[in-house]
């Protein structure tokens, strides 16, 4: 089987993500930051020709890949919708505010602020999929996904799609999807070791699938965007 490389994107900035409101299931237009962004993505990757592209079925990561395509000239190109790579999906706590969800968790492991939280997280003292847990607990409408959850689906769209590929031959392929989706997909593939911070909007994670296994390269990485700044046609 042939090599295929994957270069999985973060959705661009979205009007939930501006208000600062959980957006799992639920969904949102992409903001003219978000639409920017996702131009640069696309004018930085002008280099990189995709064989192919997918996309979760929520429409803004179809809105992100599409500008992306657009911008780097092969907006001719289809874009297969794949719900496996879905957003996390937060129950009762979707729209809500990003506060209000974090908050309540932070205080099943004994944190009384978001800052509190928030700092535990970055000195890993707790993790996704313990937060994770925790909210699917809080969630009386028992539609919460747990990390377990979400990784098995997205790492089956993921394989899925490899297998597809890599049977016909080698190339590039580009996925665009979120940022809860992505970190369940890669971690345990390696990329828990490779990212620091946060997976912003048009982030992306570099992995390659070959002789059957997955190799993530890369995680949040920014250069594509930072390049299609200096290239943006419009100055």
């Amino acid at each position: 089987m042939s090599k295929i490389t994957f270069y999985v994107a973060r959705h661009g900035k979205t009007m939930m993500n501006t208000l600062d409101r959980v957006q799992g299931w639920c969904d949102s237009p992409l903001t003219n930051e978000g639409i920017t962004v996702a131009q640069y993505l696309g004018y930085g990757m002008d280099d990189v020709y995709f064989r192919s592209a997918y996309c979760s079925d929520l429409r803004r990561t179809r809105q992100t890949a599409q500008i992306v395509l657009d911008a780097k000239g092969q907006g001719d190109l289809p874009i297969t919708e794949i719900s496996g790579f879905r957003e996390v999906c937060f129950g009762k706590f979707e729209a809500d505010f990003n506060m209000t969800m974090w908050g309540e968790a932070g205080k099943r492991f004994g944190y009384n602020t978001l800052d509190e939280m928030s700092q535990a997280f970055a000195e890993k003292k707790v993790d996704f999929r313990a937060i994770l847990a925790a909210i699917k607990e809080m969630d009386t409408l028992d539609m919460a996904e747990s990390y377990e959850e979400a990784e098995t689906r997205s790492q089956e769209a993921l394989r899925e799609i490899a297998v597809k590929e890599s049977a016909v031959g080698g190339g590039n392929i580009l996925i665009i999807a979120h940022g809860m989706s992505i970190l369940t997909m890669l971690s345990s593939l390696g990329g828990r070791y490779l990212l620091h911070g946060t997976l912003e909007n048009a982030a992306v994670c570099k992995v390659v699938y070959e002789n059957g296994q997955f190799t993530v390269e890369s995680m949040g990485d920014l250069t594509y965007v930072e390049k299609g700044k200096k290239r943006d046609i419009r100055n």
